[in-house]
């Protein structure tokens, strides 16, 4: 089974990419999904953290969302607190999926790979770019994000430029949404080719 991480910027496609790899066989283990059930396991400990960022005891996304991108101690301290769970969560689903002779590829999906230094795919990083007004004009039209917070978001990755020299394949994600299937089906092709070789 061959163990492969997803990253990209905000924007980037990243989400695109690994639903277009599940579909083609791929077992995709979705790190932002884990940790939305993260916050939600860990509500007390992130309340306490961050009482102005809580409802009735429950991180409410948009306040936690703006005091944690607008700081990075207060970001720092959220990952603490969520990233535990998280990798804890990732790494018993590979185990799960290996203990099940799985599919011959697993993607980890994780947006701040480079960012928190860990990563649990032994096989290869595979990197999605995008124009910087593209990434921002996509998160615009998806979440009615403004200019500012893209910008508040993406300072808190490293920037793309520098992540291209750490990964092992890149997809540009620059075109329509049929010339990224391309792409990523022809990525397909080849990883898993050199995983039967």
């Amino acid at each position: 089974m061959k163990v492969v991480a997803l990253t990209g910027n905000i924007g980037s496609g990243k989400s695109t990419v690994a639903r277009e790899l599940e579909r083609l066989g791929a077992a995709v283990i979705y790190a932002d999904e884990l940790a939305r059930q993260a916050r939600t396991a860990r509500a007390e400990a992130i309340c306490e953290a961050f009482p102005g960022a809580c409802k009735r005891g429950r991180p409410d996304e948009v306040r936690l969302a703006a005091i944690v991108f607008r700081d990075e101690a207060a970001r720092r301290r959220l990952e603490a607190i969520v990233h535990p769970w998280v990798r804890r969560a990732i790494l018993d689903e590979l185990e799960r999926l290996r203990s099940q002779d799985g599919p011959g590829l697993v993607v980890v999906e994780l947006p701040l790979l480079f960012e928190t230094g860990w990563n649990p795919a032994s096989d290869g990083v595979l990197l999605v770019t995008a124009p910087d007004e593209l990434r921002a004009r996509r998160v615009a039209e998806r979440s009615g994000l403004s200019e500012e917070a893209f910008r508040a978001r993406d300072a808190a990755q490293l920037p793309q430029e520098e992540k291209v020299h750490r990964a092992d394949w890149i997809i540009e994600n620059d075109a329509d949404l049929d010339t990224l299937r391309r792409r990523v089906h022809s990525w397909f092709e080849e990883v898993t080719r050199e995983g039967a070789a």
